[in-house]
């Protein structure tokens, strides 16, 4: 594959609470592309700052949660005029939000499972039990729980309220749990997550043979269809681009409801997206630089003066 990069800085850290989750996936997202002859910086950021070397002519966007999925630094770097990784700024914003998200997705006809968003703690669930209890600006499963009793509604909604004060409450459905993702415009083979307690909670994502994951998930071709289907609308209706992984429940009667899209998934070596890439035929490495690659397509809208470089010192958000 021909590279459309050469001086390459993959941002990884962050303030948030994914922090070693998003350093892992730099780590692997700059072997990746320096197997492959790019010239790659591994930018650690601290907070909201960074520092991008002079030569930068792309940036690859591995930062998890906040700073990185919401659009802050999707933001800085289209003021700078740098090709970036991944979706806009305004697409990032209105994946992040959960309740904003579900809003979207209703409007455009796409099944989710029934939800209430809570601004407050009430005494009990809103809606029948069990529910799903999350924060609505949190990734990677991050504050988020599985209540079946009501003794633990209490613990659950004071949890998912922590981070920003509003959290959203879900109907919980039995079934099947799966994940498809999104590279530019091919839509990947679905992964089976079978996870202990049927909940893929931050500790077992992150940890190695925790769950159970089948890929190609073992499903009927109807099925893989309707999914790739629904992740596609999904991606389009949320106005997402290069990249991003819909996590959805498929319910017992096989009717499937998206859960959310992941818009920087993960790239560490227990991660989904890279296992379903691979799935597909691609390698890790080809697969990070068909992301960077993806980039390219945004040079179009920087705001970049002709000759102008990317030498920005420090960058404030």
């Amino acid at each position: 594959m021909a590279r459309e990069f050469h001086h390459v800085a993959v941002l990884a850290g962050g303030p948030s609470s994914e922090r070693e989750v998003s350093l892992r996936s730099g780590r692997a997202i700059a072997d990746g592309l320096a197997s492959l002859g790019h010239d790659v910086d591994l930018v650690v950021v601290n907070g909201r700052q960074f520092r991008l070397p002079p030569r930068t002519d792309a940036v690859f966007v591995a930062l998890h949660g906040e700073f990185g999925e919401d659009g802050e630094v999707q933001e800085i770097l289209e003021r700078l005029g740098i090709p970036y990784t991944g979706s806009s700024p305004e697409a990032c914003r209105r994946m992040f939000d959960k309740s904003a998200a579900m809003r979207t997705l209703e409007a455009a006809g796409i099944p989710t499972p029934p939800s209430v968003m809570l601004r407050h703690p009430l005494g009990r669930s809103p809606l029948p039990l069990p529910v799903v209890v999350k924060p609505t600006r949190q990734g990677s499963s991050v504050g988020c729980a599985l209540v079946r009793k009501d003794s633990e509604w209490p613990e659950a909604i004071r949890a998912a309220l922590s981070p920003n004060g509003e959290a959203l409450v879900q109907a919980y459905l039995g079934g099947r749990e799966l994940t498809v993702g999104v590279l530019g415009d091919r839509v990947l083979p679905p992964v089976e997550i079978v996870s202990p307690g049927g909940m893929f909670t931050f500790e077992v994502k992150y940890t190695a043979g925790a769950a159970q994951l089948r890929c190609p998930a073992p499903i009927p071709m109807s099925l893989d269809m309707k999914l790739r289907r629904l992740a596609w609308q999904t991606f389009q209706a949320l106005g997402a681009s290069g990249l991003g992984r819909i996590d959805l429940r498929c319910s017992e009667d096989g009717q499937p409801h998206v859960l959310e899209l992941n818009s920087i998934p993960g790239f560490t070596a227990t991660s989904l997206f890279p296992r379903a890439a691979a799935a597909a035929g691609i390698p890790f490495a080809e697969l990070c630089e068909t992301v960077l690659n993806l980039a390219r397509r945004r040079r179009s809208r920087a705001r970049r003066g002709p000759g102008r470089r990317a030498t920005c010192d420090c960058v404030l958000g």
